[in-house]
């Protein structure tokens, strides 16, 4: 966690040439309504390309805001091709999910309904905002992009072959998710089930897609988001590890 107390906000302007940067309507607002900023605040800006920059509000009003660029505080860095894919909760829940996979990495989000999704309605934008907040907060350079929702069918056939599934498994078939995560961590996928898990169609479909890998958390019956959060920590740990010598 930071200490900073410097407002961030992600913008989809280039950040490298420009020397004053303009905001829309609704940007604007947020930062002179919500934030209550006005002209001398500094404030970090990002885009997921061209790094971070230190600006300084030059004009506030709730229709414009103006921003005057100073200095690149941070370069553009490559992160973790990581995705995760789950099924949708109730709004809460799916929110939450959403703000700790951002702040855990996650380059994109994909909700998939299943047989026993509780959720099929899903507001993508509503979910993209989210992720973009917490992106903010959480001092990532980049914001995790958030998928229309698609089937289970509809995911695996459209999978990559390359690209590792890992799907928790509350069978207790797979292996253990540490033991499955030291061979890769990076150009991988998780899958995770909805409250009450995968159907036992579902799960067949799984464990035959040559893709897939299953995984388990273990003994404990965990909720849906609490997956999420373990199964993406354990991958962060296992990521930060040192080189192992020969």
């Amino acid at each position: 966690m930071s200490a900073t107390s410097v407002t961030r906000l992600y913008v989809s302007e280039p950040l490298g040439n420009a020397e004053v940067l303009k905001l829309g309507r609704d940007q604007s607002h947020y930062l002179v309504n919500v934030m209550r900023v006005a002209a001398g605040t500094s404030i970090l800006l990002f885009n997921g390309r061209d790094g971070e920059w230190q600006g300084t509000i030059a004009k506030a009003n709730k229709k414009a805001v103006e921003i005057s660029l100073a200095t690149q505080t941070r370069p553009q860095i490559s992160e973790p091709d990581v995705w995760l894919c789950f099924a949708p909760l109730k709004k809460d829940r799916t929110d939450f999910v959403i703000e700790k996979a951002t702040e855990l990495g996650i380059a994109r989000i994909q909700p998939v309904i299943t047989e026993r999704t509780q959720s099929t309605r899903v507001n993508v934008d509503r979910l993209a905002a989210t992720a973009r907040e917490a992106s903010e907060q959480s001092e990532r350079l980049s914001v995790p992009g958030v998928e229309q929702p698609v089937t289970l069918s509809e995911l695996l056939e459209s999978w990559p072959a390359d690209r590792p599934l890992i799907h928790l498994d509350e069978t207790g078939t797979g292996a253990p998710l540490a033991k499955v995560m030291m061979g890769r961590t990076d150009g991988i996928g998780f899958l995770i089930g909805p409250e009450g898990g995968f159907d036992p169609d579902e799960i067949n479909t799984l464990n035959n897609h040559p893709a897939t890998v299953a995984a388990d958390l273990g003994p404990r019956i965990l909720r849906a988001e609490t997956a999420c959060v373990a199964a993406l920590g354990v991958r962060q740990s296992i990521d930060d590890l040192p080189p192992q010598t020969p």
